[in-house]
């Protein structure tokens, strides 16, 4: 981080390299690599009031989805996994 550092405050490539004794390639990767995890960074937006309704909205619709898939299992299980169709009826 200290070269990179070096780097973004303008000090030439060549001399930093020399110092720490690393290539100017591994250098200069670094320095890429270092740019776009801070644009990565930069583009993430902060979260708000929506982000914790949107979560707590996806969290109910797993709960409801779960309630279904039981239900339907449960059905399926008192009809002798024979669909409701198909029963016979008893008059």
């Amino acid at each position: 981080m200290a070269a990179v550092t070096r780097l973004l405050r303008g000090e030439p490539l060549e001399v930093v390299a020399r110092e720490l004794n690393v290539t100017v390639a591994r250098l200069s990767e670094w320095r890429e690599r270092a740019l776009a995890a801070v644009a990565s960074a930069m583009k993430e937006r902060e979260r708000d009031e929506r982000d914790e309704e949107i979560a707590r909205l996806k969290a109910k619709v797993g709960g409801i989805t779960m309630a279904n898939e039981l239900l339907e299992e449960k059905i399926a299980a008192l009809e002798g996994k024979r669909p409701l169709a198909r029963r016979r009826s008893r008059r």
